[in-house]
């Protein structure tokens, strides 16, 4: 059977279609206008990928993303940051969501995803224990549970809360003005920032 497209192309298509939500078509399609533009373009995209494994790492109090080698985000060291309030989210691009809105000062913890079952995800590979320890260590009066409207999310809101039942913390949750299976980083900042301000105790 003849090849309809050169491998180097098809390479590129296959690596982009491997990605989360890129279908088919998209893939072609993304790859097709890298190869239009300009080759420095490739180039450019190509190097990006090459420094990001090496180039990003976790902060270790909050496991939000911070450049490699610095160990605490900028957002848990900066003093007009609140330590005693602290927004527990899915994934670190939550945190940029949240950020938006301008309306929060307090600090995160990125759990590293959700409790869910069906994928093999339980609650001891989040960074629930961690959160755990940070009540005391910072002297936190408020978690926030700001994790995503659906299953997994109010599960795992759960089972942190039930974490939290012999602290003194105050517990509240996002207001639902998040319709029920957006995801945070996709709500737009007018909603995320009510939802924000109406929080309500659980």
């Amino acid at each position: 059977m003849a090849q309809v497209l050169p491998p180097a192309l098809q390479a590129v298509i296959d690596a982009f279609a491997a990605l989360p939500g890129v279908g088919a078509r998209t893939a072609e399609r993304y790859a097709y206008s890298i190869l239009k533009r300009d080759p420095s373009v490739a180039r450019q995209l190509a190097g990006a990928l090459e420094d990001l494994p090496g180039g990003v790492g976790y902060c270790t109090k909050t496991f939000a993303l911070v450049p490699a080698g610095q160990s605490l985000s900028d957002l848990y060291t900066d003093p007009r940051r609140d330590k005693t309030v602290v927004a527990v989210v899915a994934e670190p691009f939550d945190v940029v969501a949240l950020e938006k809105t301008g309306q929060y000062h307090g600090t995160y913890h990125v759990l590293g995803g959700l409790v869910s079952p069906i994928d093999g995800v339980s609650p001891e590979q989040l960074h629930i224990a961690e959160l755990v320890a940070r009540i005391s260590e910072d002297n936190v009066k408020e978690v926030i549970l700001a994790t995503n409207a659906s299953v997994e999310g109010e599960s795992t809101a759960l089972y942190i809360q039930q974490q939290l039942d012999d602290t003194k913390v105050t517990v509240t949750r996002l207001a639902r003005g998040l319709a029920v299976g957006v995801d945070l980083e996709y709500a737009d900042q007018i909603t995320l920032g009510r939802a924000l301000e109406n929080r309500t105790k659980l």
